[in-house]
């Protein structure tokens, strides 16, 4: 068929010329794939090789591919294979193909210390490169909400309750769910472990106190962290990859404003609201496990509990809520402003959003334990 790829040797004295012909497309994929195979078999054979793409009538990001591969197969001992007869419409694609690096070989020298102090070391580096970005974002949110304060007319009312929507109302069935789950199973391993000592209601002590200010809170900060932080990293992230957040500082719009807080601000009022209904999904799974399992009636259940918990427990839950909200949606924002041009950017900092979250919120969990026992409550 007329325009099929080609590629004649030519000796040209201690030379070769590889001469492309036809059309170098994804088209005829396989065809060119095995002309270049073979033709990287002559790797070392000649000292000059180069290669004339004069008579290539189409050629595609597929076919610069496997004409650069070729080149660079043919490369040999300092010596580099040329491409010669490159047309005008075909010279940026080609010299677009050439900037993509190869993929670096694997440095197989063995571990030594100052390869690890190395590696602690960056590691060092780049966790106070996330305090640093971590801090700036919340500079920066700070700032926008002064802003926003000063001139309320710029805040986005709709947005807000948008995202609001979907970070408390949409998540109220899987949180109350979990939540409930897990009051159940605390409630059964404690009767099972207290039954021994005769002290089944005491796991209504237990199971109060830990739903308040502990067990509540957190696994509802954690479960927001993996589902509305994912979420806002993926949105960001998309966003920075069609470079809508560039067009937004165009066009004089402060993409602090416009886009992250009332992402913050929905969270920060989702989170006590999850919460309060998570510890009360959780109690109600504790004493319905108590009462058919446990053999503790419900009033008993209520009166005991009224005695074992105080009003500092739950303003201890409350008062964690905002704190750990603001945590997840800032590190949630660096995340998603930090993706690069590529999917797989994209996933990576996905990923790292959810696990940061979780991990200081997990964090900020201990600082509130350790602050609240100082002062008494």
């Amino acid at each position: 068929m007329s325009g099929d790829p080609t590629l004649e040797r030519i000796a040209q004295g201690n030379g070769l010329a590889l001469c492309a012909a036809g059309s170098w497309t994804a088209r005829f994929a396989p065809d060119l794939e095995q002309i270049v195979a073979d033709a990287e078999k002559l790797a070392g054979s000649r000292p000059n090789i180069f290669i004339d793409v004069s008579q290539v009538s189409k050629l595609d990001t597929f076919g610069a591919w496997l004409i650069e591969r070729l080149r660079r197969s043919l490369t040999q001992g300092g010596v580099e294979a040329k491409i010669a007869g490159l047309s005008a419409n075909y010279s940026s694609l080609v010299d677009e193909v050439r900037r993509v690096k190869a993929a670096p070989a694997l440095d197989a020298s063995p571990v030594t210390i100052t390869g690890m102090l190395d590696q602690v070391g960056r590691s060092v580096v780049g966790v106070g490169a996330t305090l640093v970005s971590l801090i700036d974002m919340l500079g920066a949110v700070l700032a926008a909400s002064g802003r926003v304060l000063i001139h309320p007319r710029g805040f986005r009312l709709t947005s807000t309750v948008h995202h609001l929507e979907q970070v408390c109302w949409r998540a109220v069935p899987i949180i109350v769910l979990i939540t409930f789950l897990i009051g159940c199973i605390i409630s059964q391993q404690g009767i099972f472990h207290f039954r021994k000592f005769g002290a089944d209601i005491f796991v209504v002590d237990m199971l109060g106190v830990l739903v308040l200010r502990e067990i509540g809170v957190l696994l509802v900060a954690i479960m927001v962290a993996g589902r509305s932080g994912s979420a806002y990293t993926a949105e960001l992230g998309s966003m920075k990859m069609r470079e809508e957040i560039d067009a937004l500082r165009t066009m004089g719009f402060d993409p602090i404003e416009v886009l992250i807080l009332p992402r913050m601000l929905a969270l920060v009022i989702a989170l006590p609201i999850l919460a309060f209904l998570g510890a009360m999904a959780a109690l109600y799974g504790g004493g319905l496990v108590a009462w058919l399992y446990g053999g503790v009636d419900p009033e008993a259940f209520l009166l005991r509990l009224r005695d074992a918990i105080s009003i500092d427990h739950f303003i201890v839950g409350l008062i964690k809520a905002p704190v750990m909200a603001a945590v997840i949606g800032i590190v949630a924002c660096v995340e998603g402003l930090a993706v690069q041009g590529s999917a797989e950017s994209l996933g990576q900092h996905t990923t790292s959003s959810v696990v940061k979250g979780i991990f200081f919120v997990i964090v900020m969990d201990g600082v509130f334990a350790i602050f609240f026992a100082s002062i008494g409550m």
